[in-house]
């Protein structure tokens, strides 16, 4: 036998043929089984395991919240600290009623006038109003007088200063606040200010008062920005907005007492730095959007909250992304506990540290099998979120940092707002109020200081040329 008819034997044409149509059925049937599952996960998006909001949920996404009936009755439980009106100072009463007992009714003798050392303190009730909001209107007039004797004709002259305005600095205030902090339209506004307070105005002294806002507010915008720049801690995120129908980003960064906005053409490392500088100082918490890319992993804290919805969306996937996102959710679980715990002071420091170790380990090994995995999806979310995994953790060993992003989150929300009413701005200055009114009204927010007050402090020093107040506080500065 010669050699050649010892080696196996060659395969037939025909065989040949009806192989390499299988391996190309099956690659087709892989392709479209990650096609499918691609296109189910897109079809079962919701606000559990994307960034899509709650109030865009399908009619068959499941309730953000779950809870189990607990068979107790409505409202507060036993032992439930209460929650009473709060009683205004007697300096804020403007009239007192006093209602007294004037004859016993146990003997139905005349009672003294004045109570006894034992009598208790009285009992309140106190009934807020609003007097007819009619606004103080102060008429100019500049009147002419004819000489009698030389037949000269003399008039008197408005001063510049008075003709300069037709709305007073507290009434702009009120109407930039309506803008800013309710989101009212500027037809919402004229129809306001005539039925409340009996002002008519146009929608041009809107628009123009809204512009000497933005121009009251320039030096309060730059100092909630590099207080926010120089934080050891900052929040960030942005959303969507528009000018005059083009696409444009609010951004915000924001402290525990500072909210900085600006609205940016590009929402990627240009729009960060515009926000919080070039070179920028301090800790970060964000989501993991790429804009955010440029920062050094040790100046990022990754939101959990965010990742709690991805590790949904890889455990609805199914296949081999579940195994990652089951130990995602748990873990997420985990750390929350005991972020509460620590929050509540029952545990400290460093007890929160030694009870994230296992978490910490137990996560990377789930990351590092899901990224050799056969979901390409999956496979993309493991590596970069080992690329970031100092980032996950920062939190647990650095005072200020949170895990979850929810402050900005809940700074933006007035913003975001504001979009759904108005579709964005018209023109460059309107974006420039938007981002100093919004800045001004979140800080002082957060300062739980007068809005209305600031407002028209900062209207009348810029009417008048003086400097304008200081947004923070000295010990904030």
């Amino acid at each position: 036998m010669s050699s050649s008819d010892s080696s196996p034997t060659s395969e037939c044409p025909e065989c040949g043929r009806l192989r390499r149509e299988l391996d190309a059925a099956l690659a087709r049937i892989a392709a479209l089984e990650a096609q499918t599952r691609d296109l189910l996960a897109q079809q079962q998006r919701n606000s559990s395991n994307s960034s899509v909001p709650p109030s865009a949920n399908p009619l068959d996404a499941p309730k953000p919240v779950v809870k189990s009936p607990t068979g107790k009755r409505r409202g507060g439980q036993p032992g439930h600290r209460g929650h009473h009106r709060l009683r205004l100072p007697p300096e804020r009463v403007n009239e007192v009623v006093v209602y007294k007992p004037h004859t016993c009714e146990g003997c139905h003798a005349a009672l003294p006038a004045d109570p006894g050392p034992d009598d208790p303190e009285p009992t309140w009730h106190q009934v807020a109003e609003l007097p007819k909001l009619v606004a103080i209107v102060t008429e100019h007039q500049a009147h002419t007088r004819t000489c009698p004797g030389c037949g000269t004709v003399n008039r008197a002259v408005i001063p510049a200063e008075v003709r300069a305005h037709v709305i007073g600095p507290r009434l702009a205030a009120n109407m930039s606040y309506l803008s800013g902090r309710f989101h009212l339209s500027k037809r919402s506004v004229r129809e306001y200010v005539e039925a409340a307070y009996d002002v008519p105005v146009s929608l041009g002294t809107v628009a123009a008062l809204e512009q000497e806002t933005a121009a009251a507010l320039a030096l309060a915008h730059d100092e909630a920005r590099d207080a926010t720049r120089e934080a050891p801690v900052k929040n960030a995120d942005e959303t969507s907005w528009k000018l005059a129908g083009a696409k444009r980003w609010l951004w915000t960064a924001a402290t525990a007492t500072v909210a900085f906005f600006v609205i940016h053409v590009r929402r990627g490392a240009e729009g960060l730095g515009d926000l919080l500088g070039e070179a920028i100082h301090g800790v970060v918490i964000s989501d993991r959007w790429p804009g955010y890319a440029k920062l050094p992993v040790e100046q990022r804290q990754v939101c959990w909250a965010h990742l709690k919805r991805d590790f949904q969306k890889c455990y609805e996937r199914g296949g081999a992304g579940q195994a990652v996102g089951a130990t995602g959710k748990v873990v997420v679980e985990d750390l929350f506990t005991l972020w509460w715990d620590f929050r509540e002071r029952r545990i400290d420091r460093e007890a929160l540290q030694a009870q994230l170790e296992p978490l910490v380990k137990e996560l990377r090994e789930a990351l590092e099998r899901g990224s050799g995995c056969a979901d390409p999806k999956v496979v993309t979310f493991c590596k970069n979120l080992l690329a970031l995994y100092p980032a996950l953790w920062v939190f647990a060993g650095m005072e200020g940092v949170e895990p979850t992003n929810n402050h900005a989150e809940r700074v933006l929300r007035t913003g975001v707002l504001w979009r759904k009413n108005s579709f964005g701005c018209q023109s460059e200055p309107g974006c420039r109020f938007v981002e100093r009114i919004l800045t001004v009204v979140q800080t002082l927010r957060l300062q739980k200081r007068p809005v209305l007050d600031f407002l028209e402090i900062s209207i009348i020093a810029h009417r008048s040329g003086t400097p304008t107040p200081a947004l923070l506080m000295p010990k904030q500065a």
